[in-house]
């Protein structure tokens, strides 16, 4: 039965209730199906070269298209939705299959029967499932709604699945005709109180038996289900999967990471003509001929293009087509021409999604802060590309470092397109000195601060079995441009009025020895669907006389910490292994939402002198 359900954002399809997610309603939960599913007709294509190239290099050349999720007609208005656009949307499954009564709290699957759907058109939240034939139920009463049961299975493969209600109160035993009832003996809701019974057999087992580190060997083994892909994954060694099942709660945390890719987009046109040739190339990418642009220009396509000739613009279509075809997908550095268009600001390249202006920068810090640019107008793309479970992508560091057996795939075949969305908004660039940098990466004290983070980080990776565990290091560089960051963005949703997170990070950190140069630049921006992205806020901030009073609150912010001193030793490499040093919750980590690296590689101590570091600051003691 096909029914409407609820609303999303089309945004939240991507980082809140992609492919393979849970959305739990008021009194169903359903599970976001794979791309063979979607209805591709709604699909609306999304231009972006850069994360189109990175799409490839990861799920392969088949790739052809970017599109946005597909969205009813009308989306406004008091009346309900017409017959055509009722089922236009992203289609979900019941998920998990087990249902519990609350009334007489059996627990049962969605195929077993007992349960109806009452779908509601008027109130699609309100949809439900029903126990038609409750024994608590009495005459003249409704049917009582059913809620999810709210424990599930999953591994660190992916997999997803109802939690082994049989099995795991049998334990093995045979019993004909299983007939499960749930009872909770307290009113705090932890498992230690909820107890599984069978009322065929009388076997009775308390749920706090599943979770633990101590129970996980005593779990059955995972069935390797992808219930998003309505399958279970078959091996090359015929087992579905090598893991045990760990149990978890509906809707936690870490039943869904998303996988993305993102890039601004970045004009690289100068003159007019190409430049609307790259704002139209969707339509434009599809002239092949003079005959077909002529026909654009009969229906109305080129109406932007004023006094310019069909010759001139099939001409300017030719060099953007051929040089689109140049690269090879997976050959490009995503955030290369963005810092080369940040660190060499130029008007001539500004257009209606990519505007920068320079600002002279920050007096205090002019020594240490080479450049100041306003992104005035900014447009990020971001593509799903898989998902994890249990494990989160930032615990690799990178998305290409998250191991392929790791990642699960949003489509059972090699999909032609992904889900991606759009989003606009503002930032501001600072472009850290180089020479200022290279002096204070040769300190003494930043020498020996380093063979701290690069243990961590090996003794990280080889806990989760990446491979070549000592590649991928940042570098103190990097910890230093990121840590800045955060302090910055702290500050920034302090006195600015954003939410913290809904200011985001891009760091541009390479050494002098790599083949693109150095660099040394940090992005704050904000981008969101609606008006907090573009109010004009953030840029306020980077006109040099407000800079430099916030970064000089946002450095005296983080010099002491609620929790010093114990803030200030924290050692990454030591027990518990961490990727970061002198960094809390009180001082300088940050939504995750908001960091591109998970709140790793951070210490305030690089920054500035704390109760624990001399010597180690780049800002120094006298600059604030």
């Amino acid at each position: 039965m096909r029914t409407r359900v609820g609303d999303l954002r089309p945004s939240q399809l991507i980082f809140t209730y992609g492919v393979g997610a849970t959305i739990e309603l008021p009194h169903i939960t359903g599970i976001v199906m794979g791309l063979e599913e979607w209805d591709t007709a709604r699909l609306r294509e999304i231009s972006e070269e850069r994360v189109l190239l990175a799409v490839r290099g990861l799920l392969g050349p088949q790739v052809e298209r970017l599109c946005s999720p597909p969205i009813p007609t009308a989306q406004h208005g008091p009346n309900p939705l017409s017959a055509e656009d009722e089922l236009v949307g992203v289609p979900v499954g019941t998920y998990p299959t087990w249902l519990r009564c609350p009334r007489c709290n059996t627990l049962a699957a969605v195929t077993s029967g007992l349960f109806e759907l009452k779908p509601n058109r008027y109130r699609p939240d309100r949809t439900c499932y029903v126990h038609t034939h409750c024994t608590k139920v009495k005459p003249g009463e409704s049917a009582p709604v059913v809620v999810p049961a709210r424990f599930m299975a999953a591994c660190e493969h992916g997999h997803y699945d109802d939690f082994p209600w049989v099995e795991y109160l049998h334990e093995g035993a045979a019993c004909p005709a299983p007939k499960l009832r749930i009872q909770e003996l307290g009113v705090s809701d932890s498992a230690a109180e909820v107890i599984l019974i069978c009322d065929s057999c009388g076997k009775k087992r308390s749920m706090a038996h599943a979770f633990g580190k101590e129970n996980r060997d005593k779990m059955p083994e995972c069935r390797g289900r992808r219930p998003h892909l309505r399958d279970y994954e078959e091996r090359a060694d015929g087992k579905a999967c090598d893991e045990k099942m760990k149990a978890m709660l509906l809707g936690a945390s870490n039943s869904w990471f998303p996988l993305t890719v993102s890039a601004l987009y970045v004009p690289s046109a100068v003159d007019k003509l190409m430049k609307l040739v790259e704002a139209h190339w969707l339509v434009l990418q599809k002239a092949v001929s003079l005959e077909v642009l002529g026909a654009f220009r009969a229906i109305g396509q080129l109406a932007d293009f004023g006094n310019h000739s069909d010759q001139d613009i099939f001409r300017a279509i030719e060099a953007k087509r051929s040089k689109s075809s140049a690269p090879e997908p997976g050959d490009q550095d995503v955030k290369l021409p963005e810092w080369q268009v940040f660190s060499s600001p130029d008007p001539a390249r500004n257009t209606r999604d990519f505007q920068l202006r320079e600002v002279p920068a920050p007096p205090t810090y002019r020594s240490l802060i080479k450049r100041v640019v306003l992104a005035e107008r900014l447009r990020e793309v971001r593509a799903l590309i898989g998902l994890t479970r249990i494990e989160s992508p930032g615990d690799f560091g990178e998305t290409l470092e998250v191991p392929e057996d790791r990642r699960m795939p949003i489509s059972r075949t090699k999909p032609r397109w992904v889900p991606a969305s759009e989003v606009r908004g503002e930032g501001v660039f600072l472009e850290f000195d180089e020479e200022a940098l290279s002096a204070w990466l040769r300190l003494n004290s930043v020498l020996k601060k380093e063979p701290e983070f690069r243990v961590a980080h090996m003794r990280w990776r080889e806990k989760r079995s990446i491979p070549n565990p000592d590649a991928g290091f940042p570098g103190m560089r990097y910890v230093l441009l990121h840590s800045f960051s955060h302090a910055l963005m702290r500050q920034i949703s302090l006195e600015c009025g954003y939410t913290a997170a809904s200011i985001r990070e891009r760091i541009y950190s390479r050494s002098a020895d790599e083949d693109s140069g150095p660099q040394a630049g940090v992005l704050i921006y904000t981008a969101a669907p609606d008006s907090e992205g573009t109010l004009g806020g953030l840029v306020a901030v980077g006109e040099p006389a407000n800079l430099d009073r916030h970064v000089t609150h946002a450095l005296e912010a983080i010099r002491l910490c609620a929790a010093d001193p114990l803030c200030a030793e924290h050692v990454p490499h030591l027990e518990p292994i961490s990727l970061h040093g002198a960094a809390c919750h009180a001082c300088l980590l940050s939504p995750e939402t908001s960091c591109e690296r998970g709140n790793r590689y951070l210490d305030r101590n690089v920054l500035v002198e704390s109760v624990n570091a001399l010597g180690l600051s780049f800002f120094g003691r006298e600059r604030p």
